[in-house]
């Protein structure tokens, strides 16, 4: 008996809101990304996507522990010398807050094309409004 691998057309993808208002950001960003690559199915593999889309709405009301506001930085390179742009976590969570969360959700995926592809799958929000009710997204609250 061989190992069943789900093909492309059986895949089954579910939609999911999550609501950020209050969580801690890595251990939602965690969540979100174990969400994208579908490993709470049982159809997951690790070289095959079979992840859920996911919605992320309240990105401004997310929480950073300790003193990670003022300390952690988040830097951008464009390539020339001295085009080396750092942004502390408060001004990125001021400014965009969507920001926060894709990059932090885009480091836990795969550095491969299937992490490009889940990722493609990530639609975040910084305010509680969304256009994807339509796809009647089921509600996932992160465990904190």
């Amino acid at each position: 008996m061989g190992t069943m691998y789900p093909k492309p057309n059986e895949i089954h993808r579910d939609w999911w809101v999550v609501d950020l208002s209050g969580q801690t950001l890595g251990r939602a960003a965690s969540q979100i990304a174990s969400l994208l690559r579908g490993k709470h199915k049982p159809t997951f593999t690790p070289h095959g996507d079979a992840g859920d889309f996911v919605v992320v709405i309240n990105a401004e009301k997310v929480k950073l522990t300790g003193r990670k506001l003022d300390q952690k930085y988040y830097h951008s390179f464009t390539g020339y010398m001295g085009h080396m742009k750092s942004v502390p976590a408060r001004k990125m969570l001021a400014d965009k807050p969507e920001e926060l969360i894709k990059q932090a959700v885009r480091r836990m995926l795969p550095r491969n094309a299937n992490g490009r592809a889940t990722f493609s799958k990530l639609k975040i929000y910084a305010g509680a409004e969304h256009p994807h009710k339509a796809q009647n997204p089921k509600t996932f609250t992160p465990v904190a």
